[in-house]
């Protein structure tokens, strides 16, 4: 038991460190690309609050899982577990919206220029701004009722149906609430990855078909080297790829603790590592497909100073 709680503990430790080391490292990047005049995407405002989202989800449920897991006695009161619980819940939904939408984004931004997808592409840039602030507004709102099923492990309430996380408690007052948020979880998750696969699919149609146009224009006589349009098509797909296997793997497990009335510790801890995932391996998939190196930000800062 104490060598699978030492190598638990192991696993939330790498998730802990490494998520954090590669979203602050993602939001370092971006500032430096502000200090340094380089010009901003229409998604980086998307990828910044996806990044933050992401260390919400790290910082609330890694640490305290990972201190659990070595050995630590819990340490969270009951306001404690729920503001940690809450602020989880939060960044985790912002972080499946963020990703939803930085899939319907980059779909308008790629597509075919005409008239009415100029139109298009014109009030999506208007509108990514509020629409972040937007999903941050809503979850905050949506998940005020999370506090509600959380105690601490130090309460002695007598209560049946309750989840052992390891520092804290979350409980189910009826089976019919269980049922009713497994429910809404399944449907929010599917409509938003139905949605990413639909906006990744016609973003993969169109770079496919320039490609072919590219190949036809140029013939033979066009480079071996992976270009833009590849390197931006293999980034939606695993990007797109990895969310949505994790997503589904995470909801399931998330409806399976929702309905057992006692759930064992290890579909416990299979949720919460498979949950912690994503938000630490996606700032690596975006860093690693990002064209923009230092050497070609200082080349376009001394061309704009340049030409002043």
């Amino acid at each position: 038991m104490a060598i699978k709680k030492l190598i638990t503990g192991m696993i939330f430790l790498l998730h802990t460190v490494s998520g954090i080391l590669g979203n602050f490292s993602l939001l370092g990047h971006y500032l430096y690309l502000y200090f340094t005049g380089c010009k901003f995407k229409s998604t980086d405002l998307i990828i910044k609050h996806l990044s933050v989202a992401n260390c919400l989800v790290i910082l609330s449920k890694g640490v305290p899982q990972t201190m659990t897991s070595l050995g630590m006695k819990p340490f969270l009161g009951d306001i404690g577990c729920k503001l940690v619980f809450y602020v989880h819940k939060v960044g985790r939904d912002v972080s499946i919206g963020s990703t939803c939408l930085l899939s319907i984004i980059q779909a308008i931004t790629i597509s075919p220029r005409n008239p009415r997808w100029a139109e298009l592409k014109a009030k999506a840039q208007k509108y990514i701004g509020p629409s972040t602030i937007l999903c941050w507004m809503l979850n905050l709102i949506l998940n005020v009722l999370v506090p509600m099923h959380v105690i601490g492990n130090r309460n002695d309430k007598n209560i049946t149906k309750k989840t052992d996380h390891g520092y804290c408690y979350s409980v189910s007052h009826a089976k019919f609430s269980g049922l009713l948020y497994a429910a809404q979880v399944l449907f929010r998750d599917t409509l938003f990855v139905a949605l990413m696969l639909l906006a990744s699919s016609f973003m993969v149609f169109i770079l496919y078909r320039h490609k072919q146009q590219v190949q036809y224009i140029r013939g033979t006589s066009i480079s071996s080297r992976s270009s833009p349009e590849s390197r931006a098509t293999h980034s939606i797909l695993v990007l797109v790829s990895t969310f949505v296997s994790l997503s589904t793997l995470s909801s399931i497990l998330h409806i399976c603790l929702a309905v057992l009335s006692s759930p064992s510790m290890w579909l416990v801890t299979t949720s919460e590592v498979i949950a912690g995932i994503f938000p630490a391996v996606s700032p690596y998939i975006l860093m690693s497909h990002d064209s923009r190196v230092p050497r070609r930000c200082c080349a376009h800062k001394r061309n704009t100073d340049f030409s002043a």
